[in-house]
């Protein structure tokens, strides 16, 4: 019973933080995000590490994480995104990729003039290249963002995440190799990106296809919808804590997956009204979503950041800023897309936490300082860059012109 008043009070108290924020015409996701940091275990401690790590509540998130990628994957139907699919593709490349080689370059350079092990370089670069799309996606609800910046947006999260999983575990495979420290076997760097790929596009399938027998009852159809990601987030969330040698399953790329699969079996029409009846659960599961992801971040570490973390945030926003540039000047795309893109590709700490830690498992048997060094950077950088991502991702929309109404911005809370 506590655990149930201790989880709903603080999303009220979040939804409250979060329309306060929206009056100084910020995005409410600040206002999650900051509510995440007060009521965590590095402050009031309402959310404690101990409800953070309870079984119940993993459980919650992981389905609501689940619920979250419905908004991506139901964008990614094929009649959408043939026409500019390999422009999409190949910026997601150049900003991925860019992002991965810079940031090493970068630590690289530092490392070598400090006497680090260089190594340690190829990791921040394959923590840094991923992106967090709830953020951005959670502007792009709260705002009604529409136009060539949000459409690139969307179905680009899908494929960063499949390539910051593949980068980042191969690399930190390479590097355990090295270390000879809990060597990953070689079949698990592909399974970690396919295997939430495998699971969304079984059970969408198989929900498409009973949602398109039931398309005439809609109320039949919506618990189809609900089961369809209840059946997928649980067998992920077995695979995930009773197969893989540690828990790195993605629940947001299982509900990409799942939702891409059935919203390319039913028909538009009725994909339009599923998803106007879905719309309140996924404004509940993204501030719980943000939430969560607050919560573990510790404020304290704004005051002790060093020059690594400063290198880490401002390499990292260049990778992604230019990254994005590269591949809307080659592909063509509108200038909107060139100029503003890589601003929405800035926030990352829910991705770069899970990373981080994979990370350090992997260095503080046989390299303890590289594990504190990855510790400590990331965790002050993911604190810093979250805030000044959100605003920043908010302008990217505002100054491509793609916000539909600024300043109203509790009716996705509401």
């Amino acid at each position: 019973m506590m655990f149930v008043i201790e989880f709903f009070l603080s999303i009220f108290i979040a939804v409250i933080i979060g329309r306060l924020v929206s009056k100084l015409k910020l995005p409410s996701i600040l206002g999650w995000l900051i509510a995440g940091m007060i009521l965590g275990p590095h402050a009031l401690s309402f959310l404690n590490q101990q409800l953070l790590d309870a079984t119940l509540y993993e459980i919650i998130v992981h389905i609501l994480e689940c619920s979250v990628g419905l908004m991506i994957g139901t964008e990614l139907v094929w009649n959408k995104i043939k026409k500019s699919g390999k422009a999409i593709v190949l910026t997601t490349l150049t900003q991925s990729i860019g992002t991965f080689l810079l940031v090493s370059f970068t630590f690289g350079i530092v490392f070598s003039l400090m006497n680090v092990p260089t190594y340690l370089a190829f990791i921040f670069g394959g923590i840094a290249l991923a992106t967090a799309p709830a953020p951005a996606l959670s502007i792009v609800r709260e705002f009604q963002t529409k136009g060539p910046v949000t459409n690139t947006l969307i179905p680009m999260a899908a494929l960063d995440d499949i390539i910051g999983c593949v980068v980042f575990f191969t690399t930190i495979a390479l590097i355990a190799g090295k270390l000879s420290a809990g060597k990953m076997p070689p079949y698990m760097i592909p399974l970690i990106a396919i295997l939430p790929l495998i699971i969304g596009a079984f059970t969408g399938i198989l929900t498409g296809f009973l949602l398109k027998n039931t398309r005439s009852y809609t109320n039949i159809s919506f618990l189809i919808l609900i089961s369809g990601i209840l059946l997928s987030s649980g067998m992920g969330f077995f695979i995930n804590y009773f197969v893989l040698p540690k828990p790195m399953m993605n629940f947001m790329l299982i509900g990409m997956a799942f939702s891409a699969a059935f919203s390319n079996i039913i028909d538009e029409e009725q994909l339009r009204v599923l998803m106007k009846m879905f719309n309140p659960i996924l404004g509940f599961s993204m501030i719980v979503v943000i939430l969560n992801l607050g919560a573990p971040l510790d404020y304290h570490l704004i005051f002790g950041a060093g020059m690594f973390t400063a290198i880490y945030i401002i390499s990292r926003a260049i990778g992604k800023y230019f990254g994005a540039f590269l591949g809307a000047v080659i592909t063509k795309s509108p200038k909107t897309v060139e100029k503003f893109l890589g601003l929405t590709l800035l926030p990352h700490s829910g991705v770069s936490l899970v990373f981080t830690g994979i990370a350090v498992s992997v260095l503080k048997g046989p390299s303890p300082k590289c594990a504190a060094i990855i510790q400590g950077t990331i965790a002050a950088a993911a604190v810093i860059n979250e805030i000044i991502a959100v605003i920043m991702a908010k302008k990217g929309f505002e100054w491509a012109g793609e916000l539909k109404q600024i300043g109203n911005t509790t009716s996705s809370t509401s």
